[in-house]
């Protein structure tokens, strides 16, 4: 299967970089120049994943990746030159899964998207392992299957990190898991200084399940955190 990959950036030469090196890869590519053609593309060819740049004429990469996240969970990468922490973390608090400073190896760039494919469309497949056991805990219900997870009747919508660091949770509910091991079943990459990336998707969780923060996921000091049974 060719997965088909949106780039979105006002540079030509950051396009065309990306577009061959991905192309060497097998993926097929789709070009915009600003936000807003980023949006119709699209809707128009539904792209397994989007590298958005942030700084874009009409609609900058943060509102178009915030639109995105009304009606898609599909992967998402923040490319920009902005590299300071503060960035990165409102990238990640509005629903990106990864995010790349310029300027970029482009090696590096298409490894990261290989990973967000792999991550993402493997999801609930359980191939060659038969189909996996709905998961329950408390009123939460996360089906491997669709890949959704529900709490009473509502949907609640997760990325691909978001998703794997439930299924993590829900599989052993009451276990303490490291931020080590958060890292590396969520981003399914050897944990690295990362605390921001963890802190951010486990306050994003939080708030999805519940207003009160450790309603459902509690922080146990000096240790990491775990799902409340």
């Amino acid at each position: 299967m060719s997965y088909k990959i949106l780039i979105a950036d006002d540079e030509p030469e950051i396009r065309s970089l990306l577009r061959l090196y991905l192309e060497n890869e097998h993926y097929e590519v789709i070009e915009a120049e600003d936000g807003q053609q980023a949006l119709n593309l699209l809707h128009r060819h539904k792209p397994d994943l989007c590298i958005l740049d942030i700084m874009m004429p009409k609609m900058d990469g943060f509102h178009v990746l915030q639109e995105i996240r009304k009606e898609s969970n599909v992967p998402v990468m923040i490319l920009s030159a902005k590299n300071a922490d503060s960035e990165k973390i409102l990238g990640l608090n509005l629903g990106a899964d990864d995010y790349l400073a310029k300027p970029f190896n482009p090696l590096e760039a298409v490894a990261r998207v290989n990973s967000n494919i792999r991550r993402f469309y493997s999801l609930g497949t359980g191939a060659g392992e038969g189909a996996k056991a709905v998961l329950s805990v408390r009123d939460l219900t996360l089906d491997p299957e669709s890949c959704t997870l529900r709490k009473g009747e509502e949907t609640i919508e997760l990325t691909s990190v978001e998703y794997k660091i439930m299924e993590l949770f829900m599989e052993h509910p009451g276990k303490v898991f490291t931020k080590q091991q958060i890292y590396e079943q969520g981003w399914g990459e050897e944990y690295v200084v990362a605390d921001n990336n963890i802190m951010v998707c486990i306050s994003k969780l939080r708030a999805k399940l519940h207003e009160e923060p450790a309603a459902y996921i509690r922080t146990i000091r000096g240790l990491g955190y775990r799902l409340e049974k």
